[in-house]
């Protein structure tokens, strides 16, 4: 099993407890992924896959050039480029980076793949579309690859399309648009969108896009079998990769039902718990970038959790990236507050430090009002549990999350989720209309999410009832060792194309 990526987001999740259960289901597997940091940091992959065969590689090195202002993605062990484009950040987008480092990208990852036991492989599952496939391609090429796809690299693609179409409407290619946009910002003959993509778009962090999207294209259609991560995601891949629909299979996500279930607290534990995490060891952070630069005091768990300890704890859990609309969420409980009857809160536990793609929350709530709006900041997965367990409602504004980890994570602990009308939520919450599980509101509608969230805290009685539902969902269909029989399947279906490739 290879991931690119050292451990940050929602595919080392997948991989970690994936891992463990297709171990339990008497499979050998040998994970190589990226890894940064030492020994205790969550982005240090062997602390973070602890108990997993790993071999890693480690982007320590990368990152020091990178600080000392050379190029993290040619450095002599490579830090992987990002399907997103954040200004600033060591992992440039993919469509930034020069074709010429193509092949030291992928030889990178021979000696762990190898070290793992590349030659002895019944199977290669790869996570994402990368240069780890370029490796195997060349050294294994008679081994089945499976590409497990989590909806990053085809919204990478999506958006390389849009500005495809754009650069050509305007008779110039993706490598003249730094020159043209300024020229062309009056937009003519453009609609709105197009003059939006227009100006937000830095265009020179694009150039390259379509040797990298092509290539990843080419990818896609040499897999012998590939795996998305929800139906909608399915019918995307096939359109976007141009791929037969009988050559891709949608597995969701599932949850490690053993670590995320039901934690009963009092109000003395759960203060104590609020009181590590924002006034002992204060993560949060705002535009300097720094953890510990929102902080808070003794005085301030009285807002978050009621004078009485009884106050509705909404609780955000993710990146600060575009897609997770966190400044919506924020704006959106500023309007809610004027409904709530009773006391109610919002925790936003994330955002890795540094890493923000539109305005940032902390700023945000400043503007609307920072009172009972608080930041955990980016903490160890060891902590979510007890997180979830001291909140009442998970809430994620997301836009188009392919099947996101979190929800899965808060309906297995017992709470009730609200989410969007989009993605994958609709595939997590409300399965079942007869037992709803939590609450589903149009994307991208302030007014919409402020009058659920409101819903949430004035019917107490309602958010048990859904907790309890989600509760019972979870145990009886989201298990990790639910999802194995489908990679079974997904494996042996590659290994028959494999074998009909070579007949």
């Amino acid at each position: 099993m290879g991931l690119l990526f050292f451990p940050r987001g929602g595919s080392a999740q997948v991989a970690r407890y994936l891992s463990i259960a297709l171990t339990g289901a008497g499979w050998d597997v040998s994970l190589v992924a990226g890894s940064l940091g030492g020994p205790g940091d969550e982005t240090h992959a062997t602390t973070f896959f602890a108990g997993t065969a790993l071999q890693s590689l480690d982007f320590s090195d990368a990152m020091r050039s990178f600080e000392a202002g050379d190029s993290a993605v040619a450095a002599p062990v490579p830090l992987h480029p990002s399907y997103e484009d954040r200004e600033g950040a060591p992992d440039v987008l993919l469509a930034s980076v020069l074709p010429d480092l193509t092949s030291h990208l992928a030889s990178a990852w021979e000696a762990p793949l190898r070290a793992a036991g590349g030659d002895s492989a019944d199977v290669f599952h790869l996570h994402h579309l990368t240069p780890q496939y370029d490796t195997v391609q060349q050294h294994w090429p008679d081994t089945p690859v499976v590409a497990h796809l989590h909806g990053t690299e085809i919204k990478f693609i999506e958006e390389m399309d849009r500005r495809i179409a754009l650069a050509r409407s305007l008779g110039v290619s993706l490598g003249d648009m730094p020159g043209v946009a300024a020229a062309a910002s009056a937009g003519a003959g453009l609609d709105e969108p197009a003059r939006d993509l227009l100006a937000t778009t830095r265009w020179e962090q694009w150039c390259h896009g379509v040797f990298w999207r092509d290539r990843l294209l080419a990818q896609a259609a040499r897999a012998d079998h590939l795996v998305v991560v929800s139906p909608p995601d399915r019918s995307t891949a096939v359109d976007i990769l141009h791929v037969d629909p009988d050559h891709v299979t949608d597995v969701p996500n599932g949850v490690d039902v053993d670590r995320f279930a039901p934690r009963p607290m009092g109000a003395a534990t759960r203060r104590a718990l609020f009181r590590r995490w924002l006034v002992e060891d204060p993560q949060g952070w705002d535009e300097s970038a720094l953890p510990g630069s929102v902080a808070y005091g003794e005085g301030d768990l009285d807002a978050l959790l009621g004078e009485h300890g009884d106050a509705t704890v909404l609780i955000y859990v993710g990146r600060f990236t575009h897609a997770k609309r966190v400044p919506l969420l924020v704006r959106a409980f500023a309007r809610a507050r004027l409904q709530f009857e009773r006391p109610a809160s919002l925790v936003i536990w994330g955002g890795h430090p540094g890493e923000c793609e539109t305005e940032h929350p902390v700023t945000v709530a400043r503007e609307v009002g920072i009172s009972g709006i608080f930041f955990a900041g980016w903490r160890g997965h060891d902590d979510l549990p007890n997180a979830l367990a001291a909140s009442d409602v998970l809430v994620m504004p997301s836009v188009n999350d392919s099947f996101p980890q979190t929800p899965l994570e808060a309906m297995s602990v017992g709470l009730p989720v609200l989410a969007t009308q989009s993605g994958g939520f609709p595939f997590i919450v409300n399965v079942e209309p007869a037992q709803p599980t939590g609450w589903l509101v149009a994307p991208d509608d302030e007014q919409a999410l402020a009058g659920a969230l409101a819903e949430c805290v004035n019917r107490p009685e309602e958010r048990t009832e859904r907790g309890a539902n989600a509760l019972s969902y979870a145990r009886r269909t989201l298990s990790w060792e639910s999802r194995v029989a489908g990679f079974e399947d997904a494996y042996e279906r590659a290994r028959e194309r494999r074998a009909r490739r070579q007949s």
